[in-house]
């Protein structure tokens, strides 16, 4: 403990009550060596003051000292997973602080404080990375990529700008990076206060560091235990390690994946024996934003969804449609819709960024470019969540491309979805669909009304209403509000069984309306949603439908033995997604013929 005594007058201050002269004096003074003399004179003042206030100096002193090992401790045991912040992991020994102690204890002064400022802002920039870690487990269901993920930090800020507008982003990035800065600064400032705190006394310092030691190695051995939590830590080592690991397991994947997709079973495919058995078919494939099995299956979300299952199926039924389904496991859990939409289309496993750039630059062959590469359709895509240059419309095999500002609407937007699914399917229908036209007609519709944060949601009006959108004014003035929704995992569940609800109800009665007996629709969802709707242990699977007129179509299908209507039964089939664009073209027709990379 240290002890605080008064300081001995330096020579240009002779009393306490002079300090305040002499910084104004150094101030005032412009002469060459002013700033040394400042320096000295407010280092003096400081002593003064606390000569004058030692009780409230005291307590300054163990205050900064006792939040800087409490802060310094707690980026130590910090773990990397929401439900793991409990009491109990903050009572550990960290092993890292006892090897820290040890190094600096050995140490001169100005290598010692070099060196606790580098470790402090090392153990700040690795709690960046716990609560990185924590967002991506609960929003993705997966960790962050310290080599592929920083570009996903850019559609996170532009996903709140979109959900609840650009002043709030810009509030929002500006904090956080301030915040950053400010941690790394203040654990690099706590572990240097901490460091000096060992050097004050080093006899006591180091018998105290190896008691620690003894201790950590003891509890250690015997694997002693505080409620199920081993007492000795090593959870910076081990993150570290893990860290290292993933950079390095990353780096070669990359190489592995750019050769698997080169390699392709219909790559060599001649244009005529591609999907042979759906020619004069319209073939469109729809993406159901977010819509995982959890919908189906959740006691809050299910019987709601499940209803409109059972419900749109008679619907179909009575209009001469029937339907078959099964369930995909999604490459992406919560987010990076594009990762679904790529492994369903491309037959390869595409869970990560840098994979879904390799696909998107290579020739394999996607499932909608097959179509195109017939030459008996007309390829078309309808994408309201794109709202800028996309260039993966060559990779899709797309004619045209409608994305948010191309089909005429001038309704509200609906927290991040630009226009409502209902809106979108009619436009589609005005502006390809219902038209004459030689070739039949190959759609990828990727549907968003039940993206996150669910609120508002948009309802169905007449089919004849639509207009130009402005109907759906009132609509959105009378929804909830995200802000109300996104932060309560109740409220999030209802509101998204809700949004699925909307989603298939306007995909199904447009099929009604305009579907004709050379009609063929797939829709999927892309994946679950995120682990505060689905759970922490939901599974990443979503469904699958396939709806058609044309019995043959159904037929062709009949082997993968999928549940008859919308809704797949609990034990259907389950296949991992990027299986599916294989077992599409086979069960229509086509003829491998591989290409070699």
């Amino acid at each position: 403990m240290p002890v605080f005594t008064r300081s001995r007058p330096s020579p240009d201050l002779k009393e306490p009550e002079d300090a305040a002269a002499g910084v104004r004096e150094a101030e005032e003074g412009a002469e060459p060596g002013a700033a040394p003399r400042l320096l000295r004179a407010r280092v003096a003042h400081w002593r003064a003051w606390r000569s004058r206030y030692p009780r409230a100096a005291r307590g300054l002193w163990w205050t900064a000292t006792v939040l800087s090992a409490v802060l310094v401790l707690g980026a130590l045991l910090l773990p990397n997973r929401l439900d793991a912040l409990q009491f109990n992991r903050f009572t550990r020994l960290p092993g890292e602080a006892i090897l820290g102690a040890a190094v600096l204890l050995a140490l001169p002064r100005r290598p010692r404080v070099a060196v606790a400022a580098l470790a402090g802002a090392s153990l700040g920039a690795l709690t960046v990375l716990n609560v990185l870690d924590m967002g991506f487990v609960e929003y993705l269901g997966r960790d962050f990529n310290l080599v592929l993920d920083w570009i996903l930090l850019d559609d996170a800020q532009s996903y709140v700008a979109d959900s609840m507008g650009g002043t709030t982003a810009f509030a929002a990035t500006v904090g956080v990076f301030l915040l950053v800065a400010l941690l790394v600064t203040v654990t690099a400032l706590a572990t240097v206060r901490l460091a000096g705190l060992l050097a004050r006394d080093t006899r006591r310092a180091t018998r105290a560091t190896l008691i620690s030691g003894t201790a950590w190695i003891t509890c250690s051995i015997v694997g002693l235990q505080n409620a199920g939590v081993p007492v000795a830590s090593y959870r910076v080592a081990d993150t570290l390690v893990n860290e290292a690991r993933q950079v390095r397991t990353t780096l070669k994947d990359e190489a592995a994946f750019a050769k698997e997709a080169r390699t392709d079973t219909f790559g060599a495919t001649p244009p005529a024996q591609l999907v042979p058995d759906l020619r004069g078919k319209d073939v469109i494939f729809t993406f159901i934003e977010s819509y995982g099995r959890s919908a189906i299956e959740d006691p809050v979300m299910a019987p709601g969804v499940g209803e409109t299952l059972e419900t749109s199926t008679r619907a179909l039924a009575q209009a001469g449609f029937q339907a078959r389904s099964g369930w995909l496991t999604s490459a992406t859990f919560g987010g990076s819709s594009w990762l679904g939409h790529s492994t369903a289309m491309s037959g390869l496993w595409v869970d990560t960024q840098q994979r879904y750039r390799t696909v998107m630059a290579s020739d394999h062959l996607s499932l909608t470019k097959a179509f195109q590469k017939s030459g008996a359709w007309d390829t078309v895509g309808i994408m309201p969540g794109v709202q800028k240059r996309w260039p993966e419309a060559e990779f899709y095999g797309l004619d045209n491309v409608y994305d948010a500002f191309e089909m005429g609407y001038r309704g509200p937007k609906f927290s991040w979805s630009t226009m409502p699914d209902q809106y979108a399917l009619e436009a589609f229908q005005r502006l390809e669909h219902g038209k004459e036209r030689d070739r039949p007609l190959m759609a990828e519709i990727i549907l968003t009304s039940s993206h996150q944060p669910w609120a508002p949601i948009p309802t169905m009006v007449g089919w004849d209403e639509l207009g130009d959108g402005s109907v759906f004014e009132g609509i959105r003035k009378a929804g909830k509000d995200a802000s109300a929704v996104i932060d309560d995992s109740a409220e999030s569940r209802e509101e998204y069984g809700r949004s699925i609800q909307y989603s298939v109800t306007a995909l199904t009665q447009w099929l009604e309306r305009y579907g004709t007996d050379d009609t063929v629709l797939v829709f999927l969802g892309d994946h679950q949603p995120i682990a505060r709707v689905s759970g922490n242990d939901a599974s990443r699977d979503v469904p699958v439908s396939v709806v058609a007129k044309d019995p043959k179509v159904l037929d062709k299908i009949a082997g993968w033995k999928w549940t008859e209507g919308l809704k797949p039964a609990q034990d259907a089939p389950v296949w991992k997604m990027s299986s599916f664009r294989d077992r599409f073209l086979l069960a229509y027709g086509s003829t491998p013929h591989p290409s070699q990379g």
